[in-house]
């Protein structure tokens, strides 16, 4: 038998704030706020999916919005920190680095920089000794002005930190065919002055021309998905080049519709092409699958062997901002991992 992925030591790169809610916490909250959920999101979870046309993400971000609107109190922002926080410690992870954009919760706690404020000081709360440490990603949208993008960067670079509780990157979100890439080219030279780690989306549901326009405009030092960059050899070199790691999640690509199996995921050519690679699990609300379900992917359907998932583990560790010690500590437990015996049959 295999090695236990769950034991499998590693970091949660791209996680999404309102997508990492449990499907029941959300029917919680919703019976809470007596707000109506749409049915996709009740019997019919988890929704069918397609993000191939307008029409497709339109239907995706309607159930992502219900789902955010749920989200009303600083008890709410805290709980899905914390559930957050317990579902990556049960899933190997040391390090996570949640994504949110604190726009969405603002009009509820009194702005931006007390959402923010709520959301880092509950992931010190629950930065706990053997547990997954919590750090934040502060997301700037693409379908807002680039000016907010600007005003959002410099939110994260007055929370700017190394370890957990504090803001350690900045991205930039939502559908890739909205909003012209180097437009938010000045808030990512904002934050790249406070040090933050550079994360925008690219390379999901556009092909490699948008992962090379975004490696050029923004200088990321990962890109959040960037598989599609497998379609261009040229592209796919340059990448490699760059030494930018991407955030890979399979389970994303296969319920958008980007692929149509796990299978087809082209992330052994990116791995081939000695391109970084952390997984991720983007969305769980939404595409009904978790981190441990990502490295699953990777061993079931693509054929990757425990010690090309052990190596996995260490690029999202080395990707991540994980304080140096615990980065350390990390890697050294993937090595036990890989040299402990596998269970027997």
């Amino acid at each position: 038998m295999a090695r236990p992925l769950e034991s499998l030591p590693k970091a949660h790169l791209h996680l999404h704030f309102t997508g990492s809610m449990r499907v029941e916490t959300l029917r919680d909250l919703a019976d809470k706020h007596g707000l109506r959920l749409p049915d996709a999101l009740l019997a019919a979870w988890p929704p069918r999916l397609s993000a191939r046309d307008e029409r497709g993400w339109f239907r995706f971000q309607r159930l992502y919005d219900a789902a955010r609107a749920c989200v009303r109190d600083e008890d709410d922002l805290r709980r899905i920190v914390r559930e957050a926080a317990e579902d990556d410690t049960r899933e190997g992870s040391r390090w996570l680095e949640i994504q949110v954009e604190p726009t969405s919760y603002a009009p509820f706690v009194g702005g931006i920089t007390p959402a923010l404020e709520i959301i880092l000081d509950e992931a010190r709360t629950v930065s706990r000794p053997g547990g997954a440490q919590v750090a934040v990603v502060v997301a700037a949208s693409r379908v807002r002005h680039p000016l907010d993008a600007r005003t959002l960067a410099r939110l994260a670079a007055q929370y700017a930190g190394e370890g957990p509780g504090t803001v350690v990157g900045f991205g930039l979100s939502n559908d890739e065919r909205r909003g012209v890439t180097e437009e938010f080219a000045p808030a990512f030279a904002l934050a790249r002055r406070a040090g933050l780690a550079l994360v925008p989306h690219a390379g999901e549901l556009l092909g490699p021309a948008a992962v090379e326009e975004t490696l050029e405009a923004l200088w990321p030092d990962r890109l959040g998905h960037g598989i599609r960059a497998a379609e261009d050899p040229r592209v796919l070199e340059l990448l490699a080049e760059s030494g930018v790691a991407l955030e890979v999640c399979p389970g994303s690509n296969v319920a958008l519709g980007v692929y149509g199996s796990a299978q087809e995921v082209p992330l052994r050519a990116v791995l081939d092409a000695g391109i970084p690679v952390a997984l991720g699990a983007d969305d769980p609300l939404l595409f009904g699958s978790r981190l441990t379900a990502q490295y699953t992917a990777a061993r079931d359907a693509l054929a990757l062997g425990d010690e090309e998932l052990a190596e996995l583990a260490r690029g999202s560790i080395r990707a991540s901002r994980a304080p140096e010690a615990l980065a350390k500590a990390a890697l050294d437990d993937v090595d036990g991992w890989l040299s402990s015996p596998p269970p027997s049959s």
